[in-house]
């Protein structure tokens, strides 16, 4: 018999599992809120609702010539991290203590709206080079781990 898998990284497959519905045509990341070992609410990157995806319409940001982790507001998406937050909110969650696991370590934005809806823990499994989110993460005491591993 198998043996079952941590909640961690049980978690973290879920999270890539939901990655695999974004839209961008950069980099699929998906996240979720998870309270008492239930998830409370999935994200993954991509515009909002009722608007053209970037694959159908293409990348401003690739347009542009625009690397990653700068230039945030130019994009048509929003992170999944914010999905997270946005379909809480939509639902009436508080995400006030929970932990998240994210395919990819939050940018600095997300960072600041997880801090603000008082996240307890931050769990990634692909590194996201943003020294400003770690410093903010550490001054605000929110646990951020990274996750070896395969999680798909």
């Amino acid at each position: 018999m198998q043996s079952r898998l941590p909640w961690p990284e049980y978690f973290m497959r879920i999270a890539h599992l939901v990655a695999q519905r974004s839209t961008c045509t950069r980099r699929a990341v998906g996240a979720i809120a998870v309270g008492g070992k239930r998830i409370l609410a999935t994200g993954y990157n991509g515009v909002p609702s009722n608007v053209a995806h970037c694959e159908e319409v293409g990348c401003i940001r690739d347009k542009l010539g625009i690397p990653s982790g700068e230039r945030h507001e130019l994009c048509r998406g929003l992170h999944a991290e914010q999905n997270v937050i946005i379909q809480a909110a939509t639902h009436s969650l508080d995400l006030k203590g929970c932990d998240i696991y994210c395919t990819t370590k939050p940018c600095i934005l997300c960072t600041k709206m997880l801090i603000n809806c008082e996240v307890r823990n931050i769990y990634f499994a692909e590194n996201y080079p943003d020294e400003l989110s770690e410093q903010m993460l550490a001054e605000a005491r929110v646990n951020y781990v990274f996750m070896e591993g395969d999680f798909i």
